[in-house]
């Protein structure tokens, strides 16, 4: 049985992944320091008795002692809130670049088998072209999109001078059960918004898209990558490119609920349109989204 260890795995995507991974035969253990960990996330891995050990990942001796055993790493511990990024640069590159550094090093001091980065859309910056492809340049606009980045050079360093197996998701619009905190998204902000009988708080015009992905797809297809450890880089998305016009009307019409959006200035820093191009990932991984964003919603807005 293949064992493998989720850094971050108590987080909105580490916690989903170990589920995904459990249902679907493998051995999990989570590293994670609990800091921001998800309280549902929580209490979802210990009613499936799956491990947690609380550290650091930039506690070499402790993520070394954990990692004996483990043939593959899914390194998803990072902070993520970009806003937070801008005020707090240092914290930033502190976590998520250190904490890249110790993982590359000590997984290859442990012959872990492959290690599985999840990275960010936010690498890419303002798209020079729509849809973006895995070959796009990478201009980062946010404190963590550059961490994003530098964990994958990291990771490309320790490929290229020591042999580490990876491979690279740059993950789009994440949204599903147990996004809150720092992990809050649009969707999940505008849910909770409508559940408590208000409207969507909607910033600049709205005509600004995304490309949201539901979480158990994104699990999907880390579990493809896994079982077929593929060196690359690929897109994690729908593929489809959304307004967040459209997004609140969704969510409106799911609720039954007859309000218009509130409007509210633009954020100098929001890009104005993302979709990915999904093509890489479908023909090497055979992954294909599942959720469509209305099923997805549905579930999410009768969730708990």
């Amino acid at each position: 049985m293949v064992r493998v260890l989720i850094t971050g795995g108590a987080g909105f995507i580490g916690h989903s992944l170990a589920l995904h991974l459990v249902n679907s035969g493998f051995n999990v253990v989570v590293y994670d320091s609990l800091e921001r960990a998800s309280s549902l996330g929580v209490s979802k891995l210990r009613e499936k008795n799956i491990p947690i050990i609380v550290g650091d990942v930039r506690d070499e001796v402790k993520l070394r002692n954990s990692l004996k055993g483990v043939d593959v790493v899914v390194h998803a511990a990072a902070y993520v809130d970009v806003e937070e990024s801008v005020r707090r640069p240092l914290m930033y590159f502190s976590n998520n670049v250190l904490g890249t550094v110790s993982i590359a090093k000590c997984s290859l001091e442990s012959n872990v088998d492959f290690l599985a980065y999840l990275s960010s859309a936010a690498v890419y910056g303002n798209p020079k072209y729509i849809p973006i492809d895995e070959n796009h340049p990478t201009e980062p606009i946010s404190p963590y999109g550059l961490t994003k980045l530098m964990g994958e050079h990291v990771l490309r360093f320790y490929s290229r001078i020591y042999g580490l197996k990876k491979a690279i998701l740059r993950i789009f619009n994440v949204y599903g059960p147990g996004q809150t905190g720092s992990y809050a998204g649009v969707v999940s902000k505008f849910i909770e918004r409508v559940k408590r009988g208000l409207p969507p708080i909607i910033y600049g015009d709205g005509f600004q898209t995304r490309d949201f992905i539901h979480v158990d797809d994104v699990c999907e297809a880390i579990r493809l990558l896994i079982e077929k450890r593929v060196c690359d880089v690929f897109n994690v998305a729908s593929g489809r490119e959304v307004s967040i016009n459209e997004l609140a009307n969704i969510v409106l019409r799911i609720a039954k609920f007859n309000v218009k959006p509130i409007y509210e200035a633009g954020r100098p820093s929001d890009i104005r349109r993302s979709v990915a191009d999904i093509s890489k990932i479908v023909r090497v991984l055979g992954f294909k989204p599942r959720i469509s964003l209305e099923q997805g919603l549905e579930m999410l807005f009768n969730y708990g």
